[in-house]
């Protein structure tokens, strides 16, 4: 009998990496983004663990590769559960509704029919379908400390953002690099998510108290929240993409450095084919077709007071037309946008105005 240890690693419930390790036992300290699968009895026909989903505010699924049963299931935090059905879907329903969109740790040990067992140690989130109607209201793609870059939404509707995925084309379509937490928002807000944190006093407003974050370009009208880190996740050629739990997109935009040709970069390629499927994105004139860099917004102007802002005067037509860079010291995160296009002509404009004082 052989000990197979199997550790996946995972970002943001992804599979990013996979080490297959035998015959050696390791103490491994899990983290909620780990999962930790031990099997035993090695056989072809082992069970593998695959994803993990909630069906529904009482029900969560956890798919393998083999029907199972499974021995315990516990819940961080603990649920009290109602009963489990068995199969290659392994079923677990708890007995009280699970808080829209918080955030579960899993840990199940299961067998298959030949006695193989597998332990599982995943994180999910609870069910939640209560999110707002929103859109991507504005973008900053640049970083000039201390200003970071952004993403602002503008909620349509009331609801809580639990749970709610942030993609962009270059991190990969699989790859969130942000889930929301669970925080109930009204009408008529605007949501500035921080792309980076650099420094003291960035705190998430997750409640009624929009002025506890203190760091640059904040407001106590403005709800605040922010990516740990100061890495780059976001570039001047890239796309964002609000995903729900069940892979349907929300909102999009797509912006290019460079407005012909094709795409430079497969994650490009690829994340055209992912907003043009469900037409989350379309070409400028609106005809069927593979989306290239001239149906993209441009972006070779912006800067960190010139930002990618939606019209909002303008009926979404998930296309470019709904979207222009505004003039230099145009960015409003927070705010409406300002309804001024930047051009080498308003740049003239300006640089006069200057001028004459």
């Amino acid at each position: 009998m052989k000990l197979m240890k199997f550790l996946y690693w995972q970002h943001q419930g992804n599979l990013k990496k996979t080490f297959i390790i035998a015959g050696i036992t390791f103490l491994i300290s899990c983290k909620p983004e780990v999962v930790l699968e031990n099997v035993i009895s090695f056989d072809t026909t082992m069970p593998v663990f695959l994803a993990v989903k909630a069906l529904s505010s009482t029900q969560i699924a956890f798919d393998f590769s083999v029907p199972v049963t499974a021995s315990s299931v516990h819940f961080d935090p603990p649920v009290e559960i109602d009963h489990i059905e068995g199969g290659q879907r392994l079923i677990v329903t708890v007995k009280s509704p699970l808080p829209e969109g918080y955030p579960f740790v899993a840990e199940l040990l299961v067998a298959d029919e030949k006695k193989n067992t597998l332990s599982v140690l995943t994180p999910f989130r609870a069910r939640n379908d209560r999110l707002p109607s929103l859109r991507i209201n504005e973008v900053r793609t640049e970083y000039s400390k201390p200003k970071v870059e952004y993403i602002e939404l503008y909620i349509g509707s009331a609801g809580n953002l639990g749970a709610l995925s942030v993609i962009t084309a270059l991190n990969g379509v699989g790859k969130p690099i942000y889930e929301f937490p669970p925080v109930e928002v009204t009408q008529g807000e605007y949501i500035v998510l921080h792309l980076r944190t650099i420094e003291e006093g960035c705190r998430d407003e997750l409640d009624d108290d929009l002025s506890r974050s203190a760091g640059t370009e904040t407001s106590p009208q403005v709800r605040d929240l922010w990516i740990q880190g100061n890495e780059e996740r976001l570039r001047k050629t890239d796309g964002i993409a609000l995903v729900n739990q069940d892979n349907d997109i929300l909102d999009a935009v797509f912006f290019s450095e460079y407005t012909s040709g094709d795409w430079l970069k497969q994650e490009l390629i690829q994340f055209s084919t992912f907003l043009a499927g469900p037409k989350a994105w379309i070409k400028k004139d609106g005809q069927p077709g593979t989306l290239l860099p001239q149906d993209s917004c441009g972006s070779s102007t912006t800067t960190t007071t010139r930002t990618i802002c939606r019209d909002e005067l303008m009926v979404d037509s998930n296309s470019a037309r709904d979207w222009y860079v505004t003039v230099t010291g145009g960015a409003t995160p927070g705010f409406p946008n300002r309804s001024d296009r930047y051009s080498e002509t308003a740049k003239t404009v300006i640089i006069n105005k200057k001028n004459k004082k």
